[in-house]
């Protein structure tokens, strides 16, 4: 087979493939590239050495066998016979469910989570959404550190346990989503620098130099990013990707990197013929990230909505500090601006950043399924400096009210793991770095940065203990007792009512109607003929839904049909959904 590597600056490089050493020659179509014929199967280890220097893994790895820092392995991706005949979901009308492997189950492992794919089967969600899955020093983390942007971490079960892993998933009709890091790469393991201008110090992020987009030698990394996405999405048939922190990749060029990107993911699905879609993590609220390219913008399919969980958050929790800040002046009236308008902040003034702050988004253009709406994610909750969730701050019926919110919101629905049983264990920040002193760069880090926001250094896990990890696994034999057991019927109740009414997944922003009460503490909106009201106060309230029919579909606790008058009795810590008739 032949084997190619971009090293623009070796004057000489070697292949050891199997214990062979091999002199590759320059491609002289392409500058920069080394290549070379080696005979090799799959599962052949193998690197390459710059001008006589350590054998090093491929930066295009298929596959780590012993970690970031052992020799690559050949993978044959023809190899694996799919069983699933599947043609794809679409982003209208998903609903996902953000899932780390690593503590899914006990086990922490692929197949181990493939046996637990029938429960989101029946739960009703349609995409599971996989945190980061490229190798990382170790055994347990949560991805974001992670290198070898092609291969798949070898603790979770490598290549084929994705494969099978995706199979399974399609073959119960749900959709797959891989959580992808471009703006950085790991600290540990990380040969990238070595080869070639991954990096560069024209600018700067939390992480360092920043990935190197627009600087020089900028085409071949470029490249490398968007071959690895499209290597997900071809070769493991994951139906999306999302993209971490896309406000952190620094890109001066007139073609943006995203822009790129996304127009390699639509030719990508053309090709296929299968929809593909990916969705950013981006705090700038910028609207351009969403809208079509033929319409100016950088044409991905969705964004996660940080506003919305925000303005939710505060309003179940009354937390105030830090970005809540903004949002906790008049909590309802932020979270009916997002059902509206989507973002919060859209050219307003940030107190917390000190500064205005993002730009209107069009309803008229953008539909609503391209915001994600959720109550928490893995950053929501294991960035707490204990990782509790929101079962741990707020009692079963402001759970079933942000559950109602969400799944009855106009944008596309995330959950995050253990959420729709209304999950007891925490899920906290782990790291399991092979390097000491970066483990403990790690550790001190951790308990400053909490420290400072008046947390004994004592109370704050160490990201590095087993039982850190540990602590963070879900309990499978939750959802078969109360609490947990009642919350599951609801979400199960709430999802079964989005797939079945059509207004719920109607993807016009303008068309919903908002109403609130901010003293009395509630919320209530139209979509269509489905009206939702959510009363958050401990104490029932009467609410006027100004129409004189309506049929209760679901409720949290009994509620009447409303009369001729077309009030509604809401008990208290209770949401109720009606259509009108």
């Amino acid at each position: 087979m032949q084997f190619e590597v971009w090293a623009p600056q070796a004057g000489r490089v070697t292949l050891r493939c199997d214990g062979v050493t091999r002199a590759l020659e320059r491609d002289p179509e392409r500058a920069g590239w080394w290549r070379g014929e080696a005979d090799a199967r799959d599962g052949a280890r193998y690197g390459f050495a710059l001008d006589d220097g350590p054998v090093r893994p491929d930066p295009r790895s298929r596959r780590q066998p012993d970690g970031p820092d052992g020799l690559s392995a050949v993978v044959d991706h023809e190899r694996y016979e799919w069983r699933a005949r599947w043609r794809g979901r679409p982003l209208p009308g998903a609903v996902l469910y953000e899932m780390h492997v690593g503590t899914y189950t006990r086990e922490g492992t692929l197949d181990a989570a493939a046996e637990r794919l029938g429960h989101l089967a029946e739960l009703g969600v349609t995409h599971v959404q996989l945190m980061p899955l490229c190798p990382f020093p170790g055994t347990h983390g949560w991805g974001y550190e992670g290198v070898s942007l092609w291969a798949v971490h070898e603790p979770y079960g490598g290549p084929e346990a994705l494969k099978r892993f995706v199979d399974r998933a399609h073959e119960l009709g749900l959709g797959v989503v891989l959580d992808v890091v471009h703006n950085h790469f790991g600290p540990s393991g990380n040969y990238l620098p070595v080869f070639g201008p991954y990096l560069t110090d024209r600018h700067h992020t939390p992480w360092g130099a920043a990935v190197n987009l627009d600087a020089p030698g900028s085409d071949e990394v470029r490249a490398f990013l968007i071959g690895s996405a499209l290597a997900w999405l071809r070769d493991y048939r994951i139906d999306g990707l999302r993209l971490d922190a896309v406000h952190a990749l620094v890109d001066t060029r007139a073609l943006h990197f995203l822009e790129e990107l996304s127009t390699a993911v639509d030719a990508l699905a053309a090709e296929v013929e299968r929809p593909l879609f990916l969705v950013a993590e981006s705090d700038l609220n910028d609207p351009r990230l969403i809208t079509s390219r033929d319409e100016g913008g950088l044409g991905l399919h969705a964004q996660w909505n940080d506003d919305f969980h925000h303005a939710l958050h505060t309003v179940l929790t009354g937390e105030s500090q830090g970005y809540y800040a903004d949002f906790a002046r008049a909590p309802l009236a932020g979270l009916a601006k997002t059902l509206t308008g989507g973002y919060f902040h859209d050219g307003t003034y940030s107190s917390f950043r000190e500064r205005h702050h993002g730009r209107p988004l069009d309803r008229t253009r953008v539909a609503g399924h391209r915001l994600l709406g959720y109550s928490q994610t893995h950053d929501q909750v294991g960035n707490r400096a204990q990782g509790d969730r929101l079962s741990s701050l707020v009692s079963p019926g402001l759970l079933a009210c942000a559950a109602t919110l969400i799944l009855t919101a106009p944008f596309t629905p995330m959950l995050f793991m253990g959420e729709e049983w209304a999950a007891g264990t925490p899920w906290q920040f782990f790291t399991d770095h092979t390097d000491p002193e970066l483990a403990d760069a790690v550790r001190r880090g951790r308990r400053r940065e909490f420290a400072a926001h008046g947390w004994k250094e004592e109370d704050v896990p160490d990201p590095q203990a087993p039982a850190t990890r540990d602590r963070s696994c879900l309990d499978w034999s939750e959802p078969e007792r109360e609490p947990h057991a009642r919350v599951l019927a609801w979400y199960r109740q709430l999802l079964a009512l989005r797939h079945e009414q059509p207004d719920l997944t109607d993807p016009d922003l303008a068309d919903t109607k908002v109403a609130y009460d901010e003293q009395r503490r509630w919320i209530a909106y139209r979509r269509g003929d489905v009206l939702v009201a959510v009363n958050l106060a401990p104490e029932p309230s009467a609410l006027s839904l100004g129409v004189p029919h309506a049929r209760v579909l679901a409720a949290w606790e009994p509620v009447e049909t409303p009369g001729a008058d077309g009030v509604v009795h809401v008990p208290g810590e209770s949401g109720v959904v009606l259509l009108q008739e």
